[in-house]
């Protein structure tokens, strides 16, 4: 009998609105928390309607310039993502809509 495995849980969803720069396996951007909260440490696996493959981490959070440890629901945030990825992260815009990257907060 095979066993067909679990799909990934996402617990957390982040909106891409403008990235700031990008490094080898490292990425300033600007996001949305639309599902979450977000918390540091999550990690992020797909981005949602693409068959992309990413492996992000969260790796910093900074709401209104101080760092924090998760970030709720429609707040705006600079965050730093380490990881395989980031150069499938693209600023959003109002024609082309905007990217969201779909992952799990670590385990409490």
């Amino acid at each position: 009998m095979t066993m067909t495995p679990e799909p990934p849980r996402i617990d957390a969803e982040l909106q891409i609105d403008d990235v700031r720069g990008t490094e080898e396996g490292k990425a300033a951007v600007v996001v949305r928390c639309i599902r979450g909260p977000a918390r540091l440490g999550a990690r992020f696996h797909r981005i949602r309607d693409t068959a992309a493959p990413i492996d992000l981490e969260l790796a910093e959070i900074l709401l209104y310039g101080r760092p924090v440890d998760e970030l709720d629901p429609s707040h705006t945030a600079l965050v730093t993502l380490r990881g395989a990825g980031t150069p499938l992260l693209v600023s959003g815009n109002k024609a082309h809509g905007w990217k969201i990257i779909q992952g799990a907060n670590p385990s409490s």
